[in-house]
């Protein structure tokens, strides 16, 4: 009963819209949407708006910086990352044996990854409370150290090296390490 009352009412809203000659009229395939401020306005004009915005997003996802992973073997991994991705998801991703116990949650320090050079630190955003915290906790603490979850690839970071240190504070389990989802 409910639901039929809510049909006729949606009904009713639309032969009044219909009815309204200043709200919206067919022409062709598409509706002419009359605006007071553009005049008609075309459909397919709202489409090709949407279109643009998501062509400028993917040409955003596109753009990757280049970075290069030390593990405690001093062994190089060079990666590219998507603007806006973690350090951490970018190393899981690649398959870089960077931890991340409590996945990129801010709540360990097992993602603590060494900034190789003081350009590329200063470039980073201040840490906040809550990571200084975490890295307090961290094994082999230095003056450039950050948390692998809280480093957001961003143009100004190509080229960023970061070394992995030789151990984790995990305390679930020693030598666990969890496969991202």
């Amino acid at each position: 009963m409910f639901v039929s009352r809510f049909c006729k009412l949606g009904v009713r809203a639309i032969k009044n819209l219909e009815k309204a000659p200043t709200l919206t009229t067919r022409t062709s395939h598409f509706p002419k949407v009359h605006n007071q401020y553009l005049g008609p306005v075309r459909h397919e004009l709202f489409c090709s708006t949407a279109a643009q915005a998501d062509s400028e997003h993917r040409n955003e996802e596109k753009e990757k910086i280049n970075v290069t992973f030390f593990d405690k073997d001093g062994e190089e991994t060079h990666i590219k990352v998507p603007v806006g991705m973690s350090m951490l998801e970018a190393a899981h991703e690649n398959d870089i044996d960077l931890e991340g116990a409590c996945e990129g949650s801010l709540a360990c320090s097992t993602c603590h990854v060494i900034v190789m050079e003081v350009d590329h630190y200063n470039k980073l955003s201040d840490p906040t409370d809550e990571e200084n915290d975490m890295l307090d906790l961290a094994f082999g603490l230095t003056e450039t150290s950050r948390l692998g979850c809280q480093i957001i690839a961003k143009p100004e970071l190509d080229g960023l090296r970061l070394a992995i240190p030789a151990a984790t504070r995990n305390f679930a389990v020693d030598g666990y390490k969890p496969k991202p989802h």
